[in-house]
């Protein structure tokens, strides 16, 4: 296993593969092996040096408890310092969920990193502190509250289930109460090619709104998965794939 320190929280991450370096975040409550488990790994290690880290507050990285740890400015600090760590100048990013808000901040605090943005299931706007946080609520009713949110979408594995129930809540929680920031302003001058992807039935993650992100940012390809919900739009590697790896074949071409 292979950590970095950032500032005195240790992140943990995990090298597999030859190839462009290409960066894999999970969402929230995952961890670096989802994107095994979920058929990830496989299909694209042949072609890339897959960068899988596990997110601050979650797998085998360090879990602080207060919410001021989980800045954004400090998650993106994170990708930073793995990919120093690694010696890697530049990289494509791949994040769903909570890892596609922590890639659009990316894209804007160290856009000289970032070579392309594969975003799913996100939006670059920050979530009103004041209105109903659902994620919020599931978290704080307990684990086994959380694991029946992912089984209400798909089936969810014995070895999934386990890591469900094994997480820290109170640095989940953490995480979810945290400062963030918008950039939705800053899409007109993300000039990288970007990735976004969202299912039709998604109820985290606005279609509509996702959708006309993609129109303001410069060079964005926007893809549509007709029936998939927030999970299964993560969870559906065989929809999703072909148009990840199509993009990244077109970027290299570039």
């Amino acid at each position: 296993m292979s950590y970095v320190d950032n500032n005195g929280v240790r992140i943990h991450y995990h090298v597999e593969g030859e190839g462009p370096p290409l960066v894999l975040l999970h969402g929230l409550g995952g961890d670096l092996e989802g994107w095994r488990f979920q058929g990830y790994v496989g299909p694209l290690k042949g072609d890339y040096q897959l960068i899988l880290m596990d997110a601050r507050g979650h797998g085998a990285s360090d879990k602080p408890h207060d919410p001021e740890a989980y800045a954004m400015e400090r998650r993106v600090g994170d990708v930073v310092a793995v990919l120093d760590d690694l010696d890697i100048s530049r990289a494509h990013f791949f994040g769903y969920s909570m890892g596609g808000v922590i890639g659009f901040r990316f894209a804007k605090l160290a856009p000289e990193k970032a070579r392309s943005l594969i975003i799913g299931g996100a939006g670059p706007r920050r979530r009103d502190p004041n209105a109903p946080n659902p994620i919020l609520g599931l978290l704080e009713a307990g684990p086994e509250s959380a694991l029946a949110f992912f089984e209400r979408s798909v089936p969810v594995s014995p070895e999934w289930r386990e890591q469900i129930l094994a997480n820290d809540h109170e640095a989940l929680i953490a995480s979810v109460k945290s400062p963030s920031f918008s950039v939705e302003d800053d899409l007109p001058s993300m000039t990288m090619p970007f990735l976004i992807h969202v299912g039709e039935s998604d109820e985290l993650a606005s279609h509509a709104n996702i959708k006309e992100y993609a129109k303001r940012l410069p060079n964005a390809t926007f893809v549509s998965l007709p029936g998939l919900d927030h999970i299964q739009g993560w969870t559906r590697s065989d929809l999703v794939l072909p148009h990840i790896k199509k993009f990244l074949a077109q970027v290299s071409q570039a």
